[in-house]
């Protein structure tokens, strides 16, 4: 059974956060009456209140993006319950349909754009998708039904029809239902599970508006003017919801889904939290950091290659602490910030000289209150018994260190002259570098604990040391380092193209503007390895196969502003070429 209900929840959350993850605005019609069928206390929303070009979407994916495992659902497959043959049958639909932006939409009975919402009744998810064609969907369940041997319960309510597919086993006492309905060009796709006792089915279906909802508010609004996002996309989680539902009983449809079923159960594993102190404790921490919102930055979607940049913000009105983590915040050089030419690269923006003051201060802030509820005096108990002074021992050496930065630009094999044709590195692009306010003081008090360096004199004008001495590989491996001053930057480097980054290292500026950074562009990964494989003639392992035409750059960050911590992404997808 639990093998069931894992299916489940991947088919119907797979899917509906597929859609709904590339995220919402505000619009007019369809979307306010979504909204009004949505509690204004969900713990969580999600919505594309835009349309999004789903089919251009599907086509700007690589083909390797679209590939699966053959044994990814075997274990469904070959089941013998009717479920689990069900769901693996929906999955197969679902990954076949991939083959194309047209294939998806036919499949799906969706327009070229559409509109999708992700949200939750308490426990219960709901998944709204706006369809052209209605029959389209029926008919897969059909498929999915005659592959399986599994079939529904034609139901209605208020007069509209639906399908219910029983997922608890028969003879079981309480039931869990998997729903589907479609009215207006919209479907749902939820749960029902009366044992929760309040009645979410006609709320889920759109029949009964939740009072008061989403629609009543300007939540969405206002975390798009909040945190400047496009209003192309905005969701949230609701701290403070999950709060009063996990230290009240009945404080709202969380909070009595989960006493609920805490009474089937026999005992209540939330009982330590459902104190009256711990109930107005753990409030006045959500109050300070009420949801994590996020919404998109940019979107740019086309046949051919498609962008998407989302920001995730953990909201805080916490000022002491963000002051003290914003006075960590540390230099993220150019060629980590702005890597669309790198294979790899990544930083960490850290100044050194304020790290142990700026989390003494937090530790102090957190220390600070005196809590009655015995889970928040535990948590206190054991953040007492470490400092972070004691990290001032091992920074103390690096003062007026800002950040640390390493990018792998370029690498190519080539095949060897060698007798036994073996392969080798033809040439390695790849820079490290140290940010300081002197980095050469910081280079001279390193080398009495490396006598190799002490002979190394640094130049201030940037001139080059050769340090293939130290490292003495044969000429075939392409690698050649070179350490250098450029600016206010420590640079160990090989490579033409290393070089040329290191020298606009010398024009930048010790700028506090991020904690840290990373990208990575899968298809300059693979290639290489790919080729050197060609050369060898050495079968690779079904997973690299698999990704010789994943073509996808992906950029995350870190960061903190006054409005709370920042995780930034970014995705371009570029599909196969000759749609290959």
């Amino acid at each position: 059974m639990k093998k069931i209900l894992i299916a489940a929840a991947v088919v119907a959350a797979g899917a509906g956060g597929y859609w709904a993850s590339q995220q919402p605005s505000s619009d007019t019609g369809q979307s306010n009456e979504v909204l009004a069928s949505v509690p204004a206390d969900t713990p969580i929303f999600s919505g594309q209140l835009k349309p999004f070009p789903i089919k251009s979407y599907i086509n700007s994916l690589s083909q390797s993006y679209k590939s699966y495992p053959d044994e990814l659902f075997g274990e469904f497959e070959q089941s013998n319950d009717a479920r689990a043959k069900f769901f693996a049958s929906l999955s197969q639909i679902y990954i076949d349909s991939l083959d194309s932006g047209q294939k998806f939409v036919t499949t799906y009975g969706l327009a070229d754009d559409i509109r999708s919402y992700f949200y939750t009744l308490g426990l219960l998810p709901v998944i709204k998708v706006e369809v052209a064609k209605p029959e389209a969907i029926w008919g897969l369940l059909d498929k999915a039904e005659t592959d399986s041997g599994f079939s529904h319960q034609l139901k209605r309510i208020q007069g509209i029809e639906y399908r219910a597919y029983t997922l608890t086993d028969a003879g079981e006492a309480d039931t869990i239902e998997l729903l589907f309905s479609q009215q207006d060009g919209l479907l749902t796709v939820t749960f029902d599970a009366p044992q929760l006792v309040e009645g979410t089915l006609e709320t889920a279906l759109g029949l009964k508006p939740a009072s008061p909802s989403l629609a009543d508010t300007h939540v969405l609004n206002d975390i798009i003017k909040i945190h400047g996002f496009s209003d192309e996309a905005v969701g949230f989680l609701n701290h403070q919801v999950l709060v009063e539902a996990m230290t009240t009983t009945d404080g709202n449809q969380l909070a009595r889904q989960v006493t609920a079923l805490a009474a089937q159960e026999g005992e209540d594993p939330l009982l330590e939290f459902r104190t009256e102190q711990c109930h107005n404790e753990f409030s006045a921490v959500a109050a300070n950091w009420p949801r994590t919102v996020f919404g998109l930055n940019k979107v740019s979607i086309g046949d051919e290659q498609s962008s998407l940049a989302l920001s995730t913000v953990i909201e805080s009105k916490n000022q002491v602490l963000l002051n003290a983590l914003m006075k960590m915040r540390g230099f993220i050089p150019d060629y980590v910030k702005n890597s669309q030419d790198n294979v790899f690269s990544m930083a960490l923006g850290i100044e050194l000289n304020q790290l142990v003051p700026s989390l003494t201060a937090v530790w102090d802030e957190m220390l600070q209150p005196q809590y009655q509820c015995e889970v928040l005096q535990e948590f206190q108990r054991e953040m007492s018994t470490q400092s972070p002074a004691m990290l001032g021992m091992f920074t103390g050496m690096a003062n007026g260190v800002r950040g640390v930065g390493a990018a792998l630009i370029d690498y190519k094999f080539a095949e060897s002259a060698d007798p036994q044709g073996e392969p080798a590195l033809e040439s390695v692009d790849a820079l490290i570098s140290l940010s300081a306010d002197n980095p050469s003081m910081l280079f001279n008090m390193v080398k009495p604990f490396a006598p190799e360096l002490a002979n190394i004199q640094l130049s201030q004008d940037g001139s080059v040391t050769d340090l293939s001495f130290m490292l003495p590989l044969p000429p075939e491996y392409g690698i050649s380092p070179k350490l250098a001053v450029k600016g206010q930057h420590l640079v160990l480097f090989t490579g033409d193209k290393a070089e040329a980054a290191a020298n606009a290292l010398a024009d930048e500026q010790l700028v506090n503007n991020g904690l840290y950074s990373v990208y990575l562009d899968y298809s300059k990964v693979f290639a290489p390895i790919l080729s050197l494989a060609e050369m060898t003639g050495e079968p690779l392992p079904e997973e690299f196969s698999m990704m010789k035409d994943y073509n996808m750059q992906v950029q995350m960050g870190l960061d903190i502003n006054d409005k709370g911590i920042v995780f930034d992404s970014y995705m371009n997808n570029q599909a196969t070429p000759n749609g290959e």
